[in-house]
Parts: structure tokens; C-alpha cells; sequence
């Protein structure tokens, strides 16, 4: 990340920290109240358009379950389940494994 994307997402994190809405004009205060040099006015308008409605302590919290995701897909599936009490992931995994084994009490495996 270079200094310009650093220095406008700690200005955000400020803004949403005190509660205060996150605007293009008010980043670049902060990051010129910082005394960061050579912030191109695009970045503080870029984040604001993209952080625009968007809860970030929410963003904040939530981060973990990005990084499950980010897995494999059952470890994704299995850990969603488990967060929301569902048991439709391990209903449909049951299936599948019930999918492979008719597979090969036909006759039709691989080496038969």
C-alpha cells in the first residue's frame, strides 16, 4: 500500500472512530493535519465514494469472517453454519457423499 492509500485509510478510520460522516473534504483535512505530503485528492474521493453508507466499525468487526471465507470452500461453509446455526451446508455435504458412494455401488468406478 503506498503512503497516499495509507494515510487516506487512517483519515477514514479517524473520521468513523469519532462517529463523524466520511467525506472526500474532511479526509483531506485530516491527512493535511497530519502533514502528510503528496495526497492526490483522488484518494480521499475515491475512499469516500467506496466507505459512502457503509457501516466501518461494522467493516472493522467483521473482518474475521472475510478471512474464513477466503479458505477452502467447505472449511467456508462449515464456518458459516456454524456462526448462523444452519445446518443446510452439512445437509448438502451429506448428499454429496451420498452422490459418491451410489457412484460406485453401480459398478461405474474408476478402475472397475
Amino acid at each position: 500500500m503506498s503512503q497516499a492509500e495509507l494515510a487516506t485509510s487512517y483519515a477514514a478510520l479517524i473520521l468513523a472512530d469519532d462517529g463523524v460522516d466520511v467525506t472526500a473534504d474532511k479526509i483531506q483535512t485530516i491527512i493535511k493535519a497530519a502533514g502528510v505530503a503528496d495526497v492526490e485528492p483522488i484518494w480521499a474521493t475515491l475512499f469516500a465514494k467506496a466507505l459512502d453508507g457503509k457501516d466501518i466499525k461494522d467493516l472493522l468487526m467483521n473482518v474475521t469472517s472475510g478471512a474464513v471465507a477466503g479458505g477452502s470452500a467447505p472449511a467456508a461453509g462449515a464456518a458459516g453454519a456454524a456462526a448462523t446455526g444452519s445446518d443446510e451446508p452439512a445437509a448438502e455435504e451429506k448428499k454429496e457423499e451420498e452422490a459418491e458412494e451410489s457412484d460406485e455401488d453401480m459398478g461405474m468406478g474408476l478402475f472397475d
